[in-house]
């Protein structure tokens, strides 16, 4: 096209050149030049247009191989061919830094999936195992190599895949036997779908729970077992050392009777204890009824004689729960409440709501707030003289067996301390 261009050009001078009164030196000169220039500036034309493209094919041939180093030469002014490898460059660019963060996230998931201490399988659509873990490796006592390709049911993982998930499964494996608690996903690789398998031992957890259980239970038993023996130890020995005398002091009823009052006094005090603690560990298993929650609460309320509650009335609305425990509950939660307004002689509110899908349950008070609010929860902690500390722990195992939650925390807009129950609808 740029030869043909050219040609009507060249051709009119060719035939004025040629038949014109010109000697044949300046002829063949001319025509010379003349077809020179043509062909000189046809081939440049078609050199500034086909090279940027070859070098674009060749950008882009190499974008698809997967090479993001090659570049494009800098466009020079604004030629169209220039901006375009200006952005070809740009994309190689873009391509090279999006395959360079995603070679380093499945790096470091790679490195992760080693490193978790949880069993971690992958599967195609043919239960056959394609990918598992450092851990997965030595639940199965073989390696990678010797696993890849096998069939779940050949790994013993059949049954993990064909039951609802999640669930806590007992399993034994050639690594280990135990409680599991087995998870599963789904993700696409190649366009076909797999299965993703995850085993947690739960069994090493429960164990550390438990005996963290038992050293918090035996700390709090022996505190307080020694706190009743001691003092009846010593009267013990007062008492028998004042039996051994050969003449015992005149006033030996009165000593024997305040010693034998002391002993009966720790004694029960370490019979309430144990008591509670039978309470606190027998809750038994919530009773689930309809309960109108207007109702329930300022009847609970009502049973307050120190001090009179105020109940602010929520929209009606109705739970199913067990109503005993719930009572107690809440008489805890208006008997703590009135204790702490009676040392400032302030008041207690008591009110309802629903609140993102549940009912929230509230009693505040006006009283000095809390001081400690780490051990609320704690079996057995009290800061009152005559308190038993286990009325806000029982408190809390009603809410969680019911599958709620209970909370306390000092009111932000002023004194006194708001306990927040919260239960599903």
């Amino acid at each position: 096209m740029a030869l043909a261009a050219g040609a009507p050009a060249v051709l009119v001078a060719s035939i004025l050149l040629w038949t014109g009164d010109f000697t044949p030196k300046v002829q063949w000169t001319l025509s010379i030049l003349i077809a020179m220039t043509w062909l000189g500036f046809t081939f440049a034309v078609r050199e500034r247009v086909i090279r940027p493209i070859q070098t674009l094919a060749n950008l882009i041939g190499a974008l698809h191989e997967g090479d993001f180093s090659v570049r494009g030469r800098a466009p020079r002014g604004d030629e169209v061919l220039g901006l375009a490898m200006m952005e070809v460059n740009s994309l190689g660019e873009t391509l090279r830094e999006q395959r360079l963060g995603a070679v380093e996230a499945t790096a470091l998931l790679r490195q992760v999936m080693e490193e978790i201490d949880v069993a971690v399988f992958a599967f195609d659509g043919d239960l056959r195992l394609r990918l598992v873990n450092r851990s997965g490796q030595r639940l199965l006592g073989r390696s990678g190599n010797e696993l890849v390709g096998l069939h779940a049911s050949k790994l013993g993982l059949a049954e993990t895949l064909e039951k609802p998930a999640p669930r806590v499964m007992d399993i034994a494996f050639p690594g280990g036997a135990g409680r599991w608690e087995v998870r599963r996903g789904s993700f696409r690789q190649g366009g076909r779908p797999h299965e993703l398998l995850v085993l947690s031992d739960l069994s090493r957890a429960l164990r550390e729970e438990e005996l963290q259980a038992w050293k918090r239970l035996v700390r709090v038993l022996s505190h307080e077992i020694n706190n009743s023996l001691a003092p009846i130890k010593s009267m013990a020995g007062s008492l028998r050392d004042m039996l051994g005398r050969d003449a015992p002091p005149p006033d030996f009823r009165n000593d024997l009777g305040r010693g034998l009052e002391v002993i009966a006094g720790r004694s029960e005090a370490l019979s309430r204890f144990m008591q509670s603690y039978a309470r606190l560990a027998r809750l038994p298993a919530p009773k689930l009824e309809a309960l109108d929650v207007g109702h329930w609460v300022r009847r609970v309320s009502g049973l307050e004689t120190r001090l009179p509650v105020d109940v602010l009335d929520g929209p009606r609305v109705s739970v199913r729960a067990d109503g005993d425990q719930l009572d107690q509950l809440l008489i805890n939660l208006v008997g703590n409440a009135v204790d702490a307004a009676l040392e400032t002689g302030g008041g207690v509110r008591v009110g309802w709501g629903r609140r993102n899908g549940a009912l929230e349950v509230w009693v505040e008070d006006d009283g000095p707030g809390l001081a400690d609010t780490g051990n609320l929860f704690v079996p057995f902690f009290t800061t009152k003289p005559r308190g038993t500390g286990i009325g806000l722990v029982l408190s809390r195992q009603i809410a969680e067996a019911h599958g709620g939650s209970l909370t306390l925390a000092n009111r932000r807009g002023g004194k006194g301390c708001r306990a927040r129950l919260r239960l599903p609808l």
